[in-house]
């Protein structure tokens, strides 16, 4: 007679203790960067509420909060808007150019040299934009003499150059160094299988970069541009010292004095000497970009998510 022994479950995997350690800190982590993202929106509100429940004539401007944020919001959008449409091509050309076209060394080089100039601090980007400014009103005139059939370039030339177009210029050259890192990084991942298979089918170097390369890290390209968008949202010591606004304004005009001021240039330049209901009003505008910085980032991380499929591995 046969005697069956009973078999046992599956074995339990064994938890180590610093396992558990590590497991508790991540989860703490997670829940500490939401805390701390609250915690700045429950004091932004709570410092806001004066000038939402105070009178339009008390609110800074004398209009209402609508009529002094407003501006705000719109010139912050424009000028980083602007900014990132010079920096981006730019910073996918560099990063290309270091990735497959420059020699070693030279590669080298020049990571070496967009590292450090993303370290240089912004006040020296202002002090270089408000130098070149009045250089710059030459090239302004042409540029209102040849396009100013298109709005933006239309309107009356400031002698000063100080313009929202300049500023749009010192911003892409702020976050070039950051995007240009990241976009060089994200090339840099491309599967060599997929290059070398784009050349054994007989495609040129552009080819091959443009069929591999480029869909490869489309989805690292939108995180840098958001990483650099975002800096240019929140810039301030470049923007005061360069943008002359021209107060509660809504302009599209990018070579004239008639601009709008950006939120983070605004507050830096008038929260010091602020009081009552008018620091208040700062800090609804505060409120303002925090809420613009937080959908930018959503709707971006909509859009990689969008491509989260595509895999070098596949």
């Amino acid at each position: 007679m046969s005697t069956t022994t009973p078999t046992s479950g599956p074995a339990k995997a064994v938890t180590r203790r610093g396992d558990r350690i590590f497991s508790g800190l991540s989860v703490g982590s997670g829940i500490l960067i939401l805390a701390t993202l609250a915690a700045v929106a429950a004091f932004l509100v709570y410092m806001a509420m004066p000038a939402v429940t105070a009178d339009s004539t008390d609110v800074r401007g004398g209009e209402g909060l609508p009529s002094y944020v407003a501006p705000l919001i719109f010139g912050t959008l424009y000028s980083s808007i602007i900014a990132l449409l010079i920096a981006m091509p730019l910073s996918i050309g560099i990063a290309l150019f270091i990735t497959h076209y420059a020699p070693r060394r030279l590669a080298a080089g020049l990571g070496y040299v967009i590292d450090l100039l993303a370290a240089v601090p912004s006040i020296i980007f202002g002090l270089w934009g408000l130098q070149i400014a009045g250089n710059a009103v030459p090239a302004f005139g042409w540029l209102n003499r040849n396009l100013g059939w298109f709005p933006p370039f239309g309107g009356d030339v400031t002698v000063t150059g100080r313009t929202m177009l300049m500023i749009g210029i010192v911003l892409a050259i702020m976050i070039l160094p950051i995007m240009t890192a990241v976009n060089r990084e994200v090339f840099l991942q491309t599967p060599r299988l997929h290059e070398e298979a784009s050349l054994a089918l007989g495609a040129t170097r552009w080819e091959m970069i443009r069929q591999a390369v480029i869909p490869f890290g489309k989805s690292g390209v939108i995180s840098g541009a958001m990483l650099g968008l975002g800096r240019a949202l929140g810039e301030t010591m470049a923007v005061a010292i360069v943008l002359s606004a021209s107060g509660s304004v809504i302009s599209w005009e990018l070579l004239s004095s008639n601009a709008s001021g950006t939120i983070a240039g605004d507050i830096a330049l008038n929260f010091p000497e602020s009081f009552g209901v008018e620091r208040s009003t700062l800090f609804v505008s505060g409120l303002a970009l925090f809420a613009v910085t937080l959908l930018v980032n959503i709707f971006a991380r909509w859009i990689i998510s969008r491509r989260s499929e595509f895999s070098g591995a596949n």
